[in-house]
């Protein structure tokens, strides 16, 4: 999804800044997150098939793991959908055969 691509290249790139404004080299990051520096370089690089944990260490050692806790805060949707009282359903509904 083109959409998602961006997303984490964006997050990648921002990681990356993160990392060259407090002056860590690749090679100290990637050892202080305990992963390789191939992988980190994927994670800057905002790599799709790289683990959401492996994120969440390399955030955790720029001292930036709380951002995480951003995510979905202000769910303005969901809001709108709870004050308009309407049901969520918890599952999908199931496929129609053909």
């Amino acid at each position: 999804m083109p959409a998602s691509s961006r997303i984490l290249k964006e997050l990648g790139e921002n990681i990356k800044l993160a990392r060259l404004r407090r002056k860590l080299s690749a090679a100290q990051v990637s050892e202080r997150a305990d992963i390789s520096r191939g992988t980190l370089w994927q994670v800057e690089k905002g790599a799709p098939s790289v683990a959401m944990g492996t994120y969440c260490q390399v955030l955790f050692v720029l001292g930036l793991d709380k951002d995480l806790l951003k995510v979905a805060l202000d769910d303005t949707l969901g809001r709108k959908l709870q004050d308009a009282e309407m049901t969520v359903k918890k599952r999908a509904p199931k496929r129609k055969s053909i």
